[in-house]
């Protein structure tokens, strides 16, 4: 079952109630009847006298003097709220009132207004006071990315929200902030109590905000594309490839040292002083001949006897350890100074022979 909401109902006094056979001061239930007018609409800029520029960042509008006595005669109260109906384009949104300064049959809308409800200067608008919930929850999307340059959005929107009384879904409202125009639009809004309101082309879903405490989600802003971070770090690192390449450097883009120049540790021979089998060279072969020219005996010498070679590792070897063992270095052996070493040689060294020595010929004295 639909929830209905009940009626509004008005007591005043009425002495000429009943034909005029009512009691002085009798009460009669009279029904409240709701704003209800046709204005032209125009837009702050058309409006004479000074320049109110500030006006058409906010969501209020100006009506005649004559409004204001209806809508205090129909006892309709602070904040006044309105649904300003554009009936040939069938656009709908809402709005608050400043003041009741406007020429009589006209009201004067912020532009972004204008523009929402697909209006021209001159056209015929519907105004119907409304009564609308609180807010709680409000999404937002900017149009254009140049509103993350702002440093403190949520400080700024609280500035911009109190010169509006209710919002819109579908609204596209614009605020100036450092000498630039932004411009939001509303995408979504949930009155107090919870519950998403509902969309629909007849009836827009709008919440009241005065007074209230929203709590504002954003949207990507339109044309917003989420940076690629890892790409931008490869063109970086390509670029400064190709600068230090170009500038003679060597770089080197994968893989440890060892990889870059080719070693491989297991494919190195130690050598040991062999010459792998082969037969036994002759150093010095055929004869000689002496000074007085007589020849000398020929004489052949081999290569010299087989010597043992100690193993020596041409290559750089991989240190293999036990699992489980750590390696925290060589041990460390202190080098002996110079006089600790003389030292410990004469104590080493000890008393030998100790006397005179007597040659067994004895010089002859000339």
């Amino acid at each position: 079952m639909a929830n209905m909401r009940p009626r509004s109902i008005q007591y005043q006094y009425d002495d000429e109630s009943f034909g005029g056979y009512g009691a002085p001061g009798f009460r009669i239930p009279v029904q409240h009847r709701k704003f209800d007018e046709y204005f032209r609409c125009y837009p702050v800029a058309f409006m004479p006298g000074p320049e109110r520029s500030n006006v058409n960042y906010g969501g209020k509008i100006f009506l005649p003097p004559s409004a204001l006595e209806k809508l205090t005669r129909l006892h309709i109260t602070y904040p006044m709220l309105f649904s300003l109906h554009n009936g040939k384009k069938r656009t709908v949104t809402h709005a608050g009132v400043l003041e009741f300064i406007a020429e009589e049959g006209r009201v004067y809308l912020p532009q972004w207004m204008m523009t929402v409800l697909l209006l021209e200067p001159g056209d015929l608008l519907q105004l119907k006071s409304c009564d609308l919930p609180p807010g709680n929850f409000l999404k937002l999307q900017p149009q254009s990315p140049e509103f993350l340059e702002i440093s403190d959005p949520k400080a700024v929107l609280e500035n911009v929200l109190r010169n509006f009384s209710a919002l819109t879904v579908g609204d596209i409202f614009s605020f100036e902030y450092n000498d630039s125009v932004f411009e939001i639009a509303v995408l979504e809004v949930k009155p107090t109590g919870g519950g998403a309101a509902v969309q629909g082309e007849e009836a827009k879903s709008a919440i009241g905000c005065v007074e209230v405490d929203l709590e504002v989600d954003f949207a990507p802003p339109v044309g917003y594309v989420e940076p690629d971070y890892k790409g931008e770090a490869l063109k970086k690192a390509k670029e400064a490839a190709a600068k230090l390449a170009a500038s003679g450097g060597i770089v080197h883009t994968a893989g440890t040292m060892a990889k870059q120049i080719g070693y491989d540790a297991s494919k190195i021979q130690p050598s040991t002083g062999e010459d792998d089998g082969k037969p036994p060279s002759r150093f010095v072969e055929g004869g000689g001949r002496k000074l007085g020219g007589k020849k000398t005996a020929a004489v052949v010498t081999s290569a010299p006897a087989k010597v043992e070679v100690p193993k020596v590792l041409t290559g750089l070897e991989p240190l293999r350890l036990p699992h489980g063992t750590l390696f925290f270095g060589f041990k460390h052996v202190p080098v002996k100074k110079k006089d600790e070493g003389e030292a410990g040689d004469d104590e080493g060294k000890g008393s030998g022979f100790v006397g005179e020595g007597r040659a067994l010929k004895k010089k002859s004295k000339k």
